[in-house]
């Protein structure tokens, strides 16, 4: 059975979220020292399942997670407004996806289709998995403590 209560690290991040066996459980807000913040759900300590990351520049993961790392689908906006809404695996762009930049464009030709990291792989239609990928984001953002 889960419990709720808040602790503070000695290095000064701070939890306040559900517990289960000493390890954060269940849907917590971990506000680390650099200033990035997770709002979302974790197993084992980690975060897992949908949630929101922010970090200091403003830039923002929103959607799934698993093991501590972005990892299912998904939307990261950068700081600057650019977008990619899509596959990710292990906390790197890996997969189908769409890319966005910040003046809502998304080039010519369209920079739609598979992604590895930084690089654009191969050109190809994937609504789908736009459409999920902005689900999981909804899904994400709705969630509260």
């Amino acid at each position: 059975m889960t419990t709720k209560g808040f602790y503070k690290y000695p290095d000064g991040e701070q939890y306040n979220g559900e517990w289960l066996d000493g390890k954060r459980h269940g849907m917590g807000q971990l506000n680390l020292v650099d200033g990035s913040q997770y709002i979302g759900g974790f197993e084992d300590g980690l975060c897992n399942g949908h949630g929101v990351m922010t970090f200091p520049d403003g830039s923002r993961y929103e959607g799934e997670f698993a093991r501590g790392r972005f990892h299912g689908l998904g939307t990261f906006t950068r700081c600057d407004g650019m977008k990619f809404e899509g596959e990710f695996s292990d906390g790197k762009v890996k997969g189908l996806g769409l890319l966005t930049f910040a003046d809502g464009t998304h080039g010519l030709p369209r920079n739609e289709g598979m992604f590895q990291g930084t690089k654009f792989i191969d050109r190809q239609k994937c609504p789908e998995v736009v459409q999920k990928a902005q689900y999981a984001a909804n899904i994400a953002k709705s969630l509260h403590l």
